[in-house]
């Protein structure tokens, strides 16, 4: 009999028979689009379903009542949106850089090492914490020394962990900022600070306002989502240990690996749009000025796209998932994500024969009806 999935799929039954959830946020009804192919559909219908409105009500939890800053280009729709991506992109390519690579390989090797020297170790706030404050140094450009100040802010740099109406935290991470436009704008030098200010768009230089919704969205949005796949991957290797063994064998197929791992976590569950008039989703009514939400995590196991979608695949040689989102809006940031997730799997199957879990204490978001595993609170594992 097979085992039970790892990260079961609590969207299924709703997926299959109506395409559609439907939850309660904060007062704020949110229709949950289900399906892969009504997802792709939605997301492309930015002139339908809007991400430019009232800052942070796209974002599921709402954060509404935690900040005002308009996070960029997340918080546009085209032609606005695309005219800002076009000068952030070459920016968020750097990680395919031989140089940036060669950069980041110490980082994960002194964690590796460092883990495999003790006799336990804390996946969540010992590895992937460190591991992605420390990577981030190198794609913002900055000294080395600015992740111990990250890391310091734990898991989620924007808002509490329980309390999605605690904005102390955004508080501290727009002082950061400010702090280092204004560094940026008296001694300009060659970190993503200075970049911004001196970039045009439309003709006309950022303002420190739109950098610092750059480096909002870039703090934010890289954090826990790193943190959830690296330190969900881990848990999987520990789980399957055949999985890092097909690996060494086949170290050609990591690419592909990492894609399939971030399909079966999915380390980001949904995004919201707000439909702009009258309309419908899976012949659903949607009024004007609600929200729906494009839930990813139910689009990557959707069977009538992926065969098996229950089960990691390493080889998986199709592989449409939209863990980094879909259409105009992908992420910005998947580049890093997907260079750090394969130097990482590199490394493992060059240092590490087995994983051991010694405790684990699992993250669940509550939606509604649905339970989600996302990741995990806490993670101990001995590594040899």
């Amino acid at each position: 009999m097979p085992k039970p999935p790892l990260f079961p799929d609590p969207f299924r039954q709703a997926r299959e028979q109506r395409g559609l959830g439907e939850i309660d946020d904060q007062g704020d009804p949110v229709l949950m689009v289900l399906r892969h192919r009504d997802l792709r559909r939605s997301a492309h219908k930015y002139q339908d379903f809007s991400s430019e409105v009232e800052p942070g009500r796209i974002v599921v939890p709402s954060e509404v009542n935690i900040r005002d800053m308009r996070q960029i280009p997340f918080e546009m729709d085209p032609p606005r949106h695309t005219a800002y991506r076009a000068v952030l992109e070459d920016w968020f390519r750097r990680p395919l850089d031989q140089d940036y690579q060669a950069a980041l390989r110490p980082i994960i090797d002194e964690l590796v090492e460092k883990s495999l020297s003790v006799d336990s170790c804390e996946v969540v706030h010992d590895f992937a914490l460190p591991l992605q404050s420390r990577a981030l140094t190198l794609l913002l450009n900055v000294p080395f020394a600015e992740a111990e100040t990250w890391i310091s802010w734990g898991t989620h740099v924007f808002r509490s962990d329980d309390n999605p109406l605690d904005g102390d935290k955004a508080t501290v991470l727009y002082s950061y900022i400010d702090k280092q436009i204004e560094k940026a704008t008296r001694e300009p030098g060659e970190d993503i600070y200075s970049a911004l200010l001196a970039t045009e768009v439309n003709g006309r230089k950022m303002t420190k306002e739109e950098v610092k919704g750059v480096l909002v969205l870039t703090f934010a949005g890289g954090r826990d989502t790193i943190i959830n796949a690296v330190t969900n991957s881990i848990a999987y290797f520990a789980n399957h240990s055949s999985a890092l063994e097909q690996l060494r064998q086949q170290p050609e197929i990591i690419p592909r690996a990492v894609e399939e791992l971030v399909r079966y976590f999915s380390p980001l569950t949904q995004m919201g749009r707000v439909a702009t008039k009258d309309t419908q989703v899976c012949e659903h009514a949607v009024k004007s000025d609600s929200r729906i939400s494009l839930c990813w995590a139910s689009a990557n196991r959707d069977a009538s796209v992926f065969e098996n979608p229950d089960e990691v695949i390493l080889d998986r040689s199709v592989n449409p998932h939209v863990a980094f989102g879909f259409s105009h809006h992908k992420c910005l940031g998947a580049t890093h994500t997907r260079t750090l997730m394969k130097l990482l799997l590199q490394r493992m199957i060059e240092k590490v024969q087995s994983i051991e879990i010694l405790e684990a204490q699992e993250k669940i978001e509550h939606w509604g009806d649905f339970d989600r595993k996302v990741g995990y609170e806490q993670l101990k594992v001995k590594m040899t």
